[in-house]
């Protein structure tokens, strides 16, 4: 299963020509049973964006219209929303493709490089060199550092630390992702959570570490040559209000 919509009319040669710049900017979601998490989220990501990338507005309910209309009758989907340069307005792109989960475990491995600006999801960086360089190196994702050697996100994901049953979320310039801000969210409101300056040189005095995305949660068994904890002191209550999260009706 998977569909490609632009504008939301079936993918042609000749839109999809229109994408060959590679210059904008996307989100991606897990939806199920016809919702996902974080919908506003994810359409205030797209709005801020394509007014720093385009100097455009974007109407939301366009773009809900347009992922209902790509997913058809589908449930569970991995989608993604693109915003292209294009010759006129920018271009919608609705990918629709199986469901997916978080990886976990996951092993990763230190690269030094920060994302051109980092708040914004882009389409093209740097950062899938850098994973596939800690996949050959035997490694399932890089771990990003800023010029400063800062813990920043993975490649794919943001990560997270655990002090004891405190979660500790990087200080340095990166995306704020919609499931960290889910999980700040309800973190706020009950399990304690701050945030840090941490170097790799800081991981080994902390409790373990996780991953997230759209596609969940995931642990860190590895930075490195360092070896965290598989089931780290506060995993199960974050993956127990993970999973307490609602989904949003698209």
């Amino acid at each position: 299963m998977t569909r490609i919509e632009i504008d939301g009319a079936p993918a042609t040669p000749e839109r999809l020509w229109e994408t060959t710049s590679g210059y904008g900017h996307f989100t991606a979601m897990q939806v199920r049973d016809g919702g996902t998490r974080g919908l506003g989220l994810h359409l205030r990501r797209l709005r801020d964006a394509n007014r720093e990338a385009f100097g455009a507005e974007l109407d939301g309910d366009r773009v809900r219209a347009l992922i209902r209309h790509a997913l058809g009758g589908t449930r569970d989907a991995s989608v993604r929303v693109h915003l292209y340069e294009g010759e006129g307005e920018p271009v919608t792109v609705v990918t629709v493709k199986g469901p997916a989960e978080m990886a976990s475990p996951q092993r990763l491995r230190t690269a030094r490089y920060q994302r051109p600006r980092p708040h914004i999801k882009h389409v093209v960086t740097e950062q899938g060199f850098h994973r596939r360089e800690a996949r050959a190196a035997g490694f399932d994702d890089a771990l990003l550092l800023g010029p400063d050697g800062l813990v920043a996100e993975t490649t794919l994901a943001n990560i997270g630390f655990f002090d004891g049953a405190t979660v500790v979320w990087p200080d340095a310039p990166m995306l704020h992702g919609i499931t960290m801000q889910l999980l700040e969210r309800e973190l706020a409101e009950g399990a304690p959570a701050r945030r840090a300056a941490v170097r790799p040189a800081d991981i080994a005095a902390l409790d373990g570490a996780f991953v997230s995305s759209a596609r969940g949660i995931g642990v860190v068994t590895a930075v490195d040559g360092l070896r965290l904890p598989a089931e780290p002191k506060g995993m199960r209550a974050l993956a127990e209000t993970w999973a307490l999260l609602p989904w949003d009706r698209i």
